[in-house]
């Protein structure tokens, strides 16, 4: 599919790591930021736009997604190094990120191999593992409205907490970010991907299509754990299983559709609910219209 060409009724399978969902009414890859920019401020794409990166973290309804996706993996994928900081836009997979990082000796930036996105979703959702945060080394950001302006915000203009950041100023959407780590070694970094690749592989159904964590961990317990202790690892809807590897992953049997990982999502909270009396928060971002609507 060719970058910068706005096309229609484009199957968004293929674009989000469950391998689920509708159509997208309009679907553009852009490669370059001033581009993107032209496409807004010009009125090429339908409103409302909706940004995605790999797509995971993310479930599209069977319905599909009215207005414009916009894929920025694909497309906005430049880093560099900018002085002490690291620049890197918001189509970068956070793997990419990582080994980025590994190689300019910044060990502390291991945790973003572990991130199955871009850092585009990261920074959307201070997304983190093995007890770190993107938005602890996030010292600005370039931001996009809805009129094509870019503004460079600075920590201060976010509510950040676990799993979860709010712009103070609405309607604003993640171009790139400049991140700064503290100096460290080239090999005890690289070493630390290796690890935490290794402990990914074997703690988690990675043969397997699925968004990653699929809950929040609620304050002082885990997510897996629960779900697991309420006999729910293995419960499957059509095509879709709560994973016997890791009970907060789902995952798409092979012909699972979104309204399948949906029943069970839900089906997950209220057993855990009743049972445990604990309110499950979904990691995961569910967008797009129901099938028929």
């Amino acid at each position: 599919m060719e970058k910068n060409i706005v096309y229609q009724n484009v199957e968004l399978k293929n674009f989000n790591s469950w391998k689920v969902g509708g159509k997208a009414e309009n679907f553009l890859i852009c490669d370059d930021i001033d581009k993107l920019v032209s496409f807004i401020k010009t009125k090429k794409i339908k409103f409302p736009i909706t940004y995605i990166g790999l797509g995971s973290n993310l479930l599209i309804r069977d319905g599909g997604v009215k207005g414009t996706i916009v894929v920025m993996h694909g497309g906005l994928n430049k880093i560099n190094r900018d002085k002490k900081f690291i620049y890197a836009e918001a189509g970068v997979s956070c793997s990419k990120l990582s080994k980025f990082a590994a190689k300019e000796g910044f060990a502390e930036s291991a945790f973003f191999a572990g991130i199955p996105g871009t850092i585009g979703g990261a920074l959307a959702m201070n997304a983190g593992c093995y007890g770190s945060e993107t938005w602890e080394y996030v010292q600005k950001v370039l931001m996009i409205n809805l009129n094509g302006d870019q503004i460079i915000r600075k920590r201060s203009d976010f509510k950040i907490n676990y799993r979860q950041v709010e712009n103070i100023k609405k309607n604003e959407s993640f171009l790139a970010a400049w991140l700064l780590f503290p100096d460290g070694d080239k090999e005890i970094a690289e070493k630390n991907i290796k690890e935490l690749l290794a402990h990914r592989k074997n703690t988690q159904p990675l043969n397997w299509p699925t968004a990653g964590s699929t809950f929040r961990n609620p304050k002082d317990n885990f997510a897996a754990k629960l779900i697991e202790d309420c006999g729910l690892k293995g419960y499957k809807i059509g095509g879709a299983q709560v994973s016997e590897k890791h009970a907060n992953f789902i995952i798409n049997l092979g012909n699972a559709n979104a309204l399948d990982i949906e029943k069970i999502i839900i089906h997950i909270q209220k057993v855990v609910l009743d049972k445990k009396n604990i309110e499950l928060k979904r990691e995961i971002k569910i967008i797009g219209e129901e099938f028929g609507n």
